[in-house]
């Protein structure tokens, strides 16, 4: 390349990966949550056990058995995969957002990496922290309620997937806004409505009809239900399906936030 010739971060590379650039920004924004870990960890282990406390005492009594379990044993997978999403958005988005803001963007930019390398180092820091929330979960609900996942592998699959779904939703929205206003706003009327209202504190059977086929539109439903199925071995609908849809939504928003990047939109300007 020529000092005339000037380097897009999304050019194509033929088979060639830029596997030190890809570990290094992986490494990057894994160190960057592992440096405030009691923010980024045990802040959301302190919620997903305010959340469970809240809602037993609240309903739980009241409530009987959901699905041929009880009441807590139900919403608690739930409660995992809903704060493995939430924290796996709030690493993408956040570190794209303050980076724009503060200017320095275009030290990540101005690498020789390609638009698919920037996706997979982001995704790689979104999805290690929504691993390490998930397990730092499990092992609390293991210890408290002797709650062990019926289906392991299922349960790291959905785990895995959820991060890796709303990670990449956290590209597109860190992209997309230029404030910090702009992004409460998607976090706020976006992510946080996709979370609730997918089945984490009730059976979507319990639903009128228009509600029911609603949800069955929303991707993160497919996430909790899986996740439920994994760590309690009942659901509302298939787990193959909610696979299927689950890696379908995760491929879809990967493009996009490639697209982003390889276009350089927001980013360049």
């Amino acid at each position: 390349m020529t000092d005339t010739q000037s380097y897009n971060p999304g050019d194509r590379r033929f088979g060639r990966v830029n596997w030190l650039g890809l570990s290094t920004l992986a490494r990057r924004e894994v160190m960057r949550f592992l440096s405030v870990w009691t923010q980024t960890l045990l802040a959301p282990l302190v919620t997903a056990g305010l959340f469970m406390v809240i809602f037993t005492i609240a309903i739980g009594p009241n409530r009987g058995e959901v699905m041929g379990v009880g009441f807590t044993t139900f919403i608690a997978p739930g409660i995992l995969m809903m704060t493995v999403i939430q924290n796996a958005f709030a690493n993408t988005s956040s570190s794209i957002v303050v980076s724009k803001v503060q200017g320095n963007i275009v030290d990540t930019l101005m690498p020789p990496l390609s638009a698919a390398e920037l996706v997979l180092g982001y995704l790689a820091g979104g999805v290690a922290r929504g691993l390490l929330v998930a397990i730092a979960i499990a092992l609390a609900l293991w210890l408290v309620l002797g709650l062990s996942p019926a289906h392991p592998l299922v349960a790291l699959v959905f785990v895995i997937l959820g991060a890796a779904f709303l990670s990449a939703l956290g590209i597109v929205a860190g992209v997309y806004a230029n404030k910090f206003d702009q992004m409460a706003a998607i976090t706020n009327f976006i992510v946080t409505p996709l979370a609730f209202l997918s089945g984490t504190f009730y059976s979507v059977e319990a639903l009128p009809r228009g509600l029911y086929q609603i949800t069955h539109l929303n991707p993160v439903f497919y996430l909790i239900d899986g996740a439920r199925y994994g760590m309690i071995g009942v659901s509302d609908s298939s787990p193959l399906l909610g696979f299927a849809v689950a890696l379908a939504a995760t491929i879809a928003v990967s493009l996009l936030a490639f697209w982003f990047f390889r276009t350089g939109y927001r980013l360049k300007s």
